[in-house]
């Protein structure tokens, strides 16, 4: 995907107009992970084609479920180059992002592309998701992860660090059986998918699929579980 298809693609297929100072920032953002790229693994992607469909166009579908045009505050988790948390920042001004991931190696390349572009309203975070569920508890109108961890994981945890009423979106290529491992923790831990969007990228690069998941109430402090204790005891359904 070229830049200008992926302009056209967005503004046609999900209704986002960038202006040159975030094109600019974007191809700036592509430049520099393609060459960092070369000597510290980020990405298996190695085209900028590639990066304009498989990462930012991939990133933005977001917007499927989420409007990101006013003041929120997200956790974007094992976010590595920055997907979809660092071009969800680029795009959308009015958001905070909070980009967390327990490799430092990514962890300096992101602080290095966000003081490249001069962007203000994100910031880094080196370290796991249930360490942080113990440190931010609600904190956050929305949670975001693409393709990172089994869902009854993410959701596990995760949800301690939503405020009430805020959700998680999770971003997979496949889901029938995520989201039937995932009914025990649902239950326990007060959530509901709210919303569930299947598609194709462009360019037949995929199937995608978007998870919308509801906080209803405060997550019982008995969670997160240890994470040994989580990997090994799935929570099933009564």
């Amino acid at each position: 995907m070229t830049e200008e298809m992926f302009l056209n693609k967005i503004k046609e297929d999900l209704e986002i107009e960038l202006s040159n100072e975030i094109q600019d920032q974007l191809k700036e953002y592509c430049n520099f992970l393609l060459k960092y790229n070369t000597h510290t693994n980020l990405t298996a992607i190695k085209t900028k084609e590639e990066v304009y469909l498989k990462h930012f166009y991939d990133s933005l579908t977001i917007v499927k479920v989420l409007d990101l045009n006013k003041p929120l505050k997200i956790l974007d988790i094992g976010t590595g180059a920055g997907f979809p948390g660092l071009v969800l920042a680029i795009c959308f001004k009015e958001i905070e992002v909070h980009l967390l991931d327990s490799n430092n190696k990514k962890i300096k390349f992101l602080n290095e592309m966000i003081a490249k572009i001069n962007i203000k309203n994100v910031k880094t975070i080196h370290d796991r998701t249930e360490n942080l569920a113990n440190i931010k508890k609600e904190e956050y109108d929305f949670i975001t992860s693409r393709a990172v961890a089994p869902l009854r994981i993410l959701i596990e945890t995760s949800f301690p660090l939503l405020k009430i009423n805020g959700s998680l979106i999770a971003m997979k290529s496949s889901i029938e059986e995520e989201i039937k491992s995932s009914e025990g923790i649902l239950i326990q831990i007060n959530g509901v998918i709210e919303k569930i969007e299947n598609f194709s990228l462009p360019l037949n690069a995929g199937e995608r699929n978007i998870i919308k998941i509801k906080k209803l109430q405060s997550t019982p402090k008995n969670y997160p579980r240890a994470y040994a204790t989580i990997l090994k005891k799935p929570l099933k359904k009564a």
